[in-house]
């Protein structure tokens, strides 16, 4: 069975500095590109950042370009989202999500909780 679990989330003020994690399970992880997600009430699932399967590429929206820094550490299934200088835009649920490539949509139906992420003064 395939799940995500994503922790690292809470109430941050702006400029503040977060770092998320997913753990995942139930596939080979090391095979994988990771992605790290976002979605608001009004907002459709937004693509945040990714990194193939080695850790060697990444990919980040143009929002958090300069900002974020996606990792991952395949001996422990673990990808990470290191989010600075946060602003009240980044306010949203995070999610991850596995794919076979950066262009591909996700692998797999299951989707974690999520961990939520409030910027606010």
């Amino acid at each position: 069975q395939v799940q995500f679990v994503e922790s690292g989330g809470g109430l941050v003020q702006p400029g503040g500095s977060l770092r998320l994690s997913c753990t995942a399970s139930g596939f080979a992880f090391n095979f994988y590109a990771m992605t790290w997600y976002r979605q608001t009430p009004t907002l459709e699932r937004e693509l945040v950042a990714q990194i193939s399967s080695s850790g060697f590429s990444t990919n980040y929206a143009d929002s958090v370009k300069g900002r974020f820094t996606i990792s991952r550490e395949n001996a422990k299934n673990t990808v990470y989202l290191q989010m600075n200088d946060l602003n009240v835009e980044d306010t949203a649920v995070y999610f991850c999500n596995a794919q076979r490539s950066f262009t591909s949509s996700p692998t797999f139906s299951s989707w974690g909780q999520g961990t939520r992420v409030t910027v606010s003064s």
